[in-house]
């Protein structure tokens, strides 16, 4: 598996709209994959494909409860509203406060082109908004309140 490179705050790709995947081929099955790898091996708990320089609707999103694929993904329904800090691969040192629903409910693609529904809440859901919101080239920083930069930890 391969380890692709984090695009950052700049690069065009960020800004576009991700094109739809027609067809699951073994090239998104290993994009997939690859997604992965990358997410884990930056300590991230979401990766959408515009942000690895690849223009398709594919993400990845694991807050702990395992890894989420999600080809195609659209927000099909939404409730509540709830502020919180949000940061970004792409956007290494900075976060915001950042309003997003509380439950959302996502229809997609799994890798075997089965149509799913997920209902997430809470920072799930948040992440599953996060990286949908990559497919369509709106950063957090768009959306976000009190962006300020990320403080060390000392070691």
């Amino acid at each position: 598996m391969t380890v692709y490179n984090i695009v950052e705050l700049g690069d065009d790709v960020l800004r576009e709209k991700a094109r739809a995947v027609p067809k699951i081929t073994p090239n998104i099955i290993k994009l997939l994959d690859n997604m992965a790898r990358t997410m884990y091996m930056a300590k991230g708990v979401g990766l959408a494909a515009p942000q690895v320089g690849i223009s398709k609707r594919v993400i990845v999103v694991d807050t702990g409860d395992g890894l989420h694929e999600l080809i195609n993904p659209e927000i099909v329904r939404s409730e509540g509203q709830e502020i919180d800090n949000e940061a970004c691969l792409s956007i290494p040192g900075l976060m915001g406060e950042v309003a997003r629903a509380t439950l959302v409910e996502v229809k997609s693609l799994d890798r075997n082109g089965k149509e799913c529904r997920l209902r997430a809440k809470g920072f799930f859901a948040r992440a599953l908004q996060h990286e949908i919101d990559h497919l369509d080239g709106v950063l957090f920083i768009d959306r976000a309140k009190n962006i300020s930069k990320i403080k060390k930890k000392e070691d």
